[in-house]
């Protein structure tokens, strides 16, 4: 199973704050445009840990049938009171055959253990229609640890990432990179890669 109990149970306990946090800041801006305009019209999206659903209500909002899923039961009920149709789910359950012309894991696999990463980027790109875009955010680094709120990371290099990606069959359109500050409080280093199944 890749859901690391004690990161569910800071979610759980925290979603509020979290989400208070999230729609303060704005959740995803520039790329979750990005993102919906390389979609079709009317585009089914797999939102792969849509935490409070600020992300998944803007892709409805902009047409897209979206379905939400999250790990943590709180943050499921956040995003169903902003009426996004969102359900409990992990990892593990995207089990999807050429569904979705759009997967938006915008910072949630960062939480999967590292020897599933394969598998799950290779689920992923089974989900996805020929044409379909995933976008994946990631903190970059090496190893894995948790944070002063208990949440277990994986950190990925852009390398390590670019690898991944490229043996579950993508190509790679926009990666960049930066820095923010999250729940923790601490600075942390990301990438953010735009990809397409051909």
């Amino acid at each position: 199973m890749s859901v690391d109990e004690k990161t569910l149970a800071v979610y759980n306990e925290n979603a509020s704050n979290y989400a208070a946090k999230i729609d303060q800041n704005g959740e995803a801006g520039s790329h979750l445009m990005r993102f919906i305009t390389a979609l079709p019209a009317g585009g089914r999206v797999l939102d792969l840990g849509c935490g409070p659903g600020g992300s998944a209500l803007l892709m409805m909002q902009a047409g897209l049938d979206v379905d939400a899923i999250d790990a943590s039961p709180e943050m499921v009920s956040l995003a169903q009171l902003k009426g996004v149709t969102a359900r409990v789910a992990t990892f593990d359950d995207v089990n999807a055959t050429n569904d979705y012309d759009g997967v938006w894991a915008n910072f949630s696999l960062l939480h999967a253990p590292r020897e599933k990463l394969a598998d799950h980027f290779t689920a992923i790109a089974r989900s996805l229609r020929v044409g379909g875009h995933l976008h994946v955010g990631m903190k970059t680094g090496s190893g894995s640890e948790r944070d002063r709120l208990e949440r277990l990371y994986t950190f990925v290099e852009e390398a390590e990432l670019a690898y991944f990606l490229q043996n579950a069959g993508f190509d790679a359109l926009t990666t960049m990179m930066g820095s923010d500050i999250g729940l923790a409080g601490t600075n942390d280093p990301w990438i953010i890669i735009l990809a397409r199944k051909p």
